[in-house]
């Protein structure tokens, strides 16, 4: 299977998980990789940007506070405003004695409620949070109930109308491979190649009030996920079949497509740089 984004399949990157021995010279420069998990409701998405806060400006500004200078990290992508995350990888060089630990637990005391490092570890200098990455996956939550939850609102998209979940299965094997997925890219996106490599589709209900959706690919184009959302969605209204899908899919028109489903249902579970774990087909114990 060839990837078709910055990340090859048949490339060999750096394994993170790899012990790496850090330099005790604190000149050297070291790579330090970090797992985010946050809730993105308060921020405007996850690059730094003027006049409004980001994720970005929060954990870097958080890092100068430890390492007394600015500090730019890489993140393995730019999630949109109200977009959560369970799984987030960023990566920063630092000239510091300072080790994973410290910066865990350091950035814990540090930030603000709603951001959490997750895992913090030092990886070889050649780490790069995006490019070295081989797939990701993200998941999509809908609370498919008449009434709205209070708790949930910015967690879940609230669909009120029943779904049928074995109609979506029925569309999702159409998703399956590489695909130029155009459709399914927002509008006015400068993305040049919008071909990538779909490992697994899957839906399933967790418990009758809730459908939740798991996409595992190579890449994302902008707001791919959550247009592929609001078109399966009409499949489970009886609107769509796997056919319709397909043409969908075959027309690279995003005209085609169903709406685009909102920000604040869609959480990064995780970044895969270890090529048997970005090969696997997860067991995500879908319920019926």
């Amino acid at each position: 299977m060839a990837a078709v984004n910055a990340s090859s399949v048949e490339s060999s990157p750096p394994d993170p998980a790899r012990p790496f021995r850090a330099p005790l010279d604190p000149q050297a420069k070291r790579n330090f990789k970090l797992v985010l998990e946050y809730d993105g409701s308060n921020y405007h998405g996850w690059q730094r940007q003027k006049g409004v806060l980001t994720l970005q400006e929060v954990v870097e500004s958080k890092l100068g506070v430890m390492l007394g200078r600015p500090v730019t990290v890489r993140a393995s992508g730019r999630t949109d405003a109200g977009v959560h995350a369970l799984g987030q990888v960023i990566n920063f060089y630092a000239k510091t004695r300072l080790g994973p630990e410290d910066f865990q637990r350091g950035l814990n005391a540090l930030l603000p409620p709603d951001i959490v490092v997750r895992h913090a570890q030092e990886v070889p200098d050649a780490f790069h949070a995006s490019y070295s990455a081989l797939s990701k996956i993200y998941e999509y939550r809908i609370l498919n109930r008449p009434l709205p939850s209070a708790l949930e609102r910015l967690y879940t998209w609230h669909v009120p109308k029943p779904l049928d979940v074995d109609r979506i299965r029925s569309c999702l094997p159409v998703l399956i491979g590489e695909h130029d997925f155009s459709a399914f890219m927002a509008a006015g996106s400068s993305v040049t190649n919008p071909v990538r490599v779909m490992i697994e589709a899957k839906a399933w209900r967790p418990d009758p009030d809730h459908l939740y959706f798991r996409f595992h690919a190579t890449g994302f184009l902008r707001h791919m996920v959550r247009n592929l959302v609001g078109t399966l969605v009409q499949a489970g209204r009886g609107a769509m079949t796997a056919q319709d899908l397909a043409a969908v899919l075959e027309s690279r028109d995003r005209s085609r497509a169903g709406i685009t489903a909102p920000a604040h249902g869609l959480y990064l579970v995780c970044v895969f740089y270890d090529r048997e774990e970005h090969l696997t087909v997860h067991d995500i114990g879908e319920k019926t």
